[in-house]
């Protein structure tokens, strides 16, 4: 049985109770998996959450500003793009290149429809409220409120939970999202899709405390830079390919990454170790998903892994390396893992030839267990990574037996690559090519604060 002290300490102030419960929580989830990974205490980067010790033993949220972050839908991005044009100029121009222009309008009044009735509901019930877009998003509006409200889908809550970090934002801002568009959005990450046609209701369900709270896991990443050179992030969102704002944070108290870089900078001047030791924590936590890889898919990543779970640094080559939290589970995780109905039959077929049995097994309930399995629940402290159609012949992957997904606590990559990415949650872009070097790990502290309600 592994022991879990918890300083005294975070639970003397008042101001540090909620990171101490929050920490509780995942301690109690450690040692649930504690099969998996080793626990290795951290410290709280942020302690001044005014949601926890105030209003979550009651449910109660005191909100009194509101801030919507609204999807930029596809006629106001050409209305932006083509702006020297009227609007029948671009009506003409839209439907010369064949793009259905009527369902372009059609969708983009339901989406404006929703957005104006999420703004209505809070003003009426006497908060004051703001409208965003992924443009015009900054520090300040999200320092400004009390209560993050996406909506749109999946990719604008995840850009609204991209910049509700604690590096843009000192205080936990709760986010809750409806979907303005249910009959073709999944919206997992949204309220249920009831509340789309009866706003109001979820509305007042969110000031009167119907709800349970949800903390999402998120992961962390600490770059290593080129000779101590600041990486720029760049937004990949088809709306927006400018560089965005961003925060860089020097972390200087030594970490595992230390240890595993010491011997690879062994030949360097000590000037030039003093420059690669340099790291920097990137302001944005991935709530899916990191995706690294070479930018031209069909060119073959090179990448160098080390687990927490292993001592070793594994070279690989693939199609790139994914690694998810449990709300991306059920994403591009599960995506590039499951198993069609199709994979099931050929191993049964392989299974019947060699009289193995299983003979009166359903091919089709078989791949939808397994592909439940794949899906692991949001607030776990683990991430699992899947190395995508990873090369397992000749001398790779070195050493031999490395699998091609498993979890971790934390994840060490290097990059090998010529022309490589990382990707945060889809959107925001760094360059990591040949010798940059990656930590990435999940902590409390970390975790995004949302809401459920029932169906």
């Amino acid at each position: 049985m592994i022991r879990y002290n918890l300083p005294t300490s975070l639970f003397l102030r008042g101001s540090r109770v909620n990171t101490a419960k929050i920490r509780a929580q995942h301690v109690i989830k450690s040692v649930k998996y504690q099969n998996y990974y080793e626990h290795v205490h951290h410290k709280s980067t942020y302690t001044n959450n005014h949601w926890f010790h105030s209003q979550a033993k009651e449910n109660k949220l005191r909100i009194k500003k509101a801030l919507i972050v609204t999807k930029l839908t596809r006629y106001e991005f050409e209305r932006i793009r083509h702006s020297e044009l009227n609007d029948l100029e671009l009506e003409e121009l839209i439907r010369c290149r064949g793009t259905d222009f009527d369902a372009l309008m059609h969708y983009h009044f339901l989406h404006k429809t929703l957005e104006r009735k999420v703004y209505e509901c809070f003003k009426n019930l006497g908060v004051e409220t703001k409208i965003i877009n992924r443009l015009t998003i900054n520090r300040d509006l999200l320092r400004w409120t009390d209560i993050i409200v996406p909506v749109g889908g999946d990719g604008t809550f995840l850009l609204a939970a991209s910049r509700a970090s604690p590096f843009f934002i000192e205080n936990s801002v709760p986010i809750v999202g409806f979907n303005s568009d249910p009959l073709r959005s999944e919206g997992r990450l949204m309220l249920p899709k009831q509340y789309s046609a009866n706003v109001e209701d979820g509305v007042k369900k969110l000031l009167t405390g119907e709800f349970e709270w949800i903390h999402r896991s998120r992961i962390r990443i600490t770059l290593l830079g080129s000779n101590g050179e600041t990486p720029v992030p760049i937004d990949l969102h088809e709306y927006n390919t400018a560089p965005v704002e961003h925060k860089e944070v020097i972390i200087s108290e030594p970490t595992l990454l230390d240890q595993i870089i010491g011997t690879s900078n062994a030949n360097c001047s000590s000037t030039s170790k003093r420059k690669k030791f340099t790291k920097r924590t990137l302001p944005y936590l991935a709530l899916n998903e990191v995706f690294i890889g070479e930018t031209l898919s069909a060119r073959v990543s090179h990448l160098h892994i080390r687990p927490n779970t292993t001592q070793k640094v594994t070279k690989t080559k693939s199609s790139g390396l994914c690694v998810s939290t449990g709300t991306g589970s059920t994403s591009w995780h599960t995506s590039i893992n499951r198993l069609s109905k199709k994979n099931v039959e050929d191993l049964l077929s392989i299974l019947k030839s060699t009289n193995s049995g299983l003979n009166d097994a359903n091919p089709e309930l078989i791949s939808e267990e397994y592909n439940r399995q794949l899906v692991f629940e949001p607030d776990d402290p683990r991430l699992c990574y899947s190395i995508r159609e990873q090369i397992c012949i000749g001398v790779w992957p070195n050493p031999k037996g490395f699998e091609s997904r498993d979890f971790a606590q934390n994840l060490y990559v290097k990059s090998r690559c010529i022309d490589a990415s990382l990707v945060i949650d889809g959107s925001i872009v760094y360059p990591f090519n040949d010798g940059t070097k990656a930590f990435l790990e999940v902590l409390p502290e970390d975790a995004l604060l949302t809401m459920k309600m029932k169906e």
